[in-house]
């Protein structure tokens, strides 16, 4: 949201839990009709929906509502998914064929994964699909990143890594100037 109302825009946003983000609107992601009134009139809705430690499986039907919602109204869709399904660097697999993937994070892999063909299934909204690296966290704010397509972006030593703000300035570069239709793409260094 930071990044988007430095750049000038006017921004709208939407928790469930409103106590905590009394700035918010208050609405609900799994309901395609909160979807509906909450997306209506808008230029772009950015989804980035994580559901609770154990339910995991929930983002999926959070998906196929916001999906919903939006082909009544024709909003497009940015979303912030997983990195579950990238292919990773020399290996011929994918972050969630690791099998030293943590077991505290492979069940909110499995489910980005299935996010990830959710999305692919849609033919009527116009949506991408941003994967993340292996690592985002709080950090500095360059305006530099690289853009990759289904393959974990890695730097010379190995590392899979962006800022937040970084990650930010990617997603509002994408929701300025769409270049991803009907596809998933990742950013990093």
């Amino acid at each position: 949201m930071a990044e988007a109302r430095s750049r000038g825009h006017s921004v709208s946003g939407v928790t469930r839990d409103t106590t905590r983000f009394p700035e918010l609107r208050q609405g609900n992601a799994a309901d395609v009709e909160d979807v509906i009134a909450l997306s209506r009139g808008q230029d772009l809705v950015i989804s980035a929906t994580r559901p609770a430690l154990g339910r995991e499986g929930e983002l999926v039907v959070t998906t196929k509502a916001v999906l919903a919602g939006l082909a009544e109204t024709g909003v497009r869709l940015l979303m912030v998914g997983g990195a579950a399904s990238l292919t990773v660097p020399g290996t011929g697999g994918t972050v969630l064929d690791d099998p030293n993937l943590p077991p505290e994070i492979r069940a909110i892999a499995e489910a980005c994964d299935a996010q990830l063909a959710v999305c692919q299934a849609e033919t009527v909204v116009d949506w991408a699909y941003l994967s993340p690296p292996a690592l985002l966290e709080p950090g500095v704010r360059t305006g530099a990143y690289r853009l990759g397509r289904d393959e974990l972006i890695i730097d010379a030593e190995g590392n899979s890594a962006i800022s937040m703000e970084d990650f930010a300035v990617a997603l509002l570069d994408e929701a300025e100037r769409p270049r991803h239709h009907r596809t998933r793409f990742t950013v990093g260094y």
